[in-house]
């Protein structure tokens, strides 16, 4: 016993203990190594079906490579390509940052004024968040076909409510004025009620009680603890909340895709949908490598951005 006890707390613990870093003793490093053979098929999945793809795209995005010849480097002639000769580049990059700009505001903000009244202790609470989690739940491709119907400028419903008003009746998808609204109004149905909102409330309830307590001997109002005691204790929900949807916007793609193919006039153009054409339907696979990598840097940039300034107003109530 005392033996082997010195030869797990001893100096000199083995090769295991050399070669796994974090461990001190053999009995640790016996662990460690059973918990990585264990993983390895993981390990295995990620290296070569994500890894690999990974860094296959970013050697193709110097190339000019179309399926059916070589890869051939052509250094940064697909930058040139993207910058300078490509129509439909800036267009598309400019629409997708347009959708963003309007979408996650509302939709953060949105999701968290939903969870609140979700989270109020009243009858039929959880019929209500049902009901409001269901279209999250609908298929992106059904979801777009469902408002292709709804949104139809002679047979969909919404045009004769408001023609009954005596409103306007816009075209929508078949508008280059409005089919972007019509994105927007659809993608908001589906994420308003969605992840976010079951986010929010797992925050709103972690709220200590005592806090609201403590702030309504003191004479706070409804606004005062919502103010100094709920945004402050979920500020990290709404950061990451936040985080999620800026990725999500910036990705935006069935839902033009589906229902105005990025019409009419380019008017719905992303530049997730301008990857796609490039890559799959002219098939310059090379460029559009360059493309989704230059989409994941402004990705990277924006989250960076978000993280820097987070330490200004997020509170984190173990730190």
């Amino acid at each position: 016993m005392g033996r082997e006890q010195s030869l797990e707390t001893g100096t000199k613990t083995g090769w295991m203990v050399r070669l796994l870093p974090g461990v001190k003793t053999r009995k640790q490093a016996r662990e460690a190594l059973w918990a990585y053979i264990f993983i390895s098929p993981w390990l295995l999945g990620l290296i070569i079906f994500f890894g690999g793809p990974i860094i296959a795209s970013l050697l193709l995005a110097f190339t000019d490579y179309n399926l059916l010849k070589t890869p051939q480097f052509i250094g940064l002639g697909n930058f040139q390509r993207a910058f300078g000769e490509d129509n439909l580049f800036w267009p598309a990059l400019g629409k997708t940052f347009y959708f963003s700009a309007i979408y996650v505001p509302i939709v953060v903000v949105g999701s968290l004024l939903l969870a609140i009244f979700l989270n109020q202790r009243v009858a039929g609470t959880n019929i209500f968040r049902t009901l409001f989690f269901l279209p999250h739940l609908t298929p992106a491709v059904s979801l777009a076909i469902l408002w292709l119907w709804l949104l139809h400028p002679q047979l969909g419903p919404v045009n004769h409510i408001l023609g009954k008003l005596g409103l306007p009746q816009p075209g929508w998808h078949t508008s280059p004025i409005w089919a972007m609204p019509a994105i927007i109004i659809m993608t908001l149905w589906a994420g308003l009620g969605g992840n976010r909102m079951l986010i929010y409330l797992a925050g709103l309830q972690g709220v200590p009680q005592e806090l609201y307590e403590a702030s309504q001997i003191d004479g706070a109002g409804a606004w005062a603890k919502f103010r100094y005691v709920t945004l402050p204790m979920i500020s990290p929900v709404i950061f990451f909340n936040f985080i999620l949807a800026v990725i999500g916007s910036l990705q935006v793609f069935t839902q033009a895709f589906v229902s105005t193919r990025g019409g009419p006039a380019y008017a719905t153009w992303f530049f997730a949908l301008h990857i796609y054409h490039q890559a799959f339907k002219y098939y310059r696979l090379g460029y559009g490598c360059l493309l989704a990598w230059f989409l994941a840097v402004i990705l990277i940039i924006f989250t960076y951005i978000q993280m820097r300034f987070s330490e200004r107003w997020v509170y984190y109530a173990g730190a």
